[in-house]
């Protein structure tokens, strides 16, 4: 199954190992999913997960970014002409389209439009 993962999924997953979005980082080191990126995406992974609130290791942060860009799939995406509450989500919606993800799974549904494949955590779990 091919997702593009929220940043926000990445931080509770991590922060929460009890959760649904940690349930989801297992399914990805258990290769069991195929997350598809670009280097806009891995930049904001690293610049949200490095900040000090969080609290993770560089080792951490650089070794699941690695892992990401070893076992998921790279996407140039193409823009897209939708408008979105927070421009700076853009690019996860720009790489599910580009790379025909089966899902976007984020946190936040109401910073993205109303379509059928982005998802949350919990609605995701569910359907796979």
């Amino acid at each position: 199954m091919r997702v593009v993962i929220d940043t926000n999924v990445l931080i509770s997953g991590l922060i929460n190992p009890d959760g649904k979005p940690a349930m989801i980082i297992n399914l990805l080191l258990l290769k069991k999913i195929k997350v598809l990126y670009d280097n806009r995406i891995l930049k904001e992974y690293r610049n949200v997960l490095l900040r000090k609130r969080f609290g993770f290791s560089e080792e951490l942060v650089d070794s699941l970014i690695e892992f990401i860009k070893t076992e998921g799939e790279f996407v140039a995406s193409k823009p897209i002409k939708i408008d979105i509450p927070d421009e700076s989500d853009k690019k996860f919606l720009e790489v599910a389209i580009s790379g025909k993800a089966n899902y976007l799974i984020t946190g936040n549904t109401k910073d993205y439009p109303k379509l059928e494949f982005i998802i949350t955590p919990k609605e995701f779990l569910e359907v796979f």
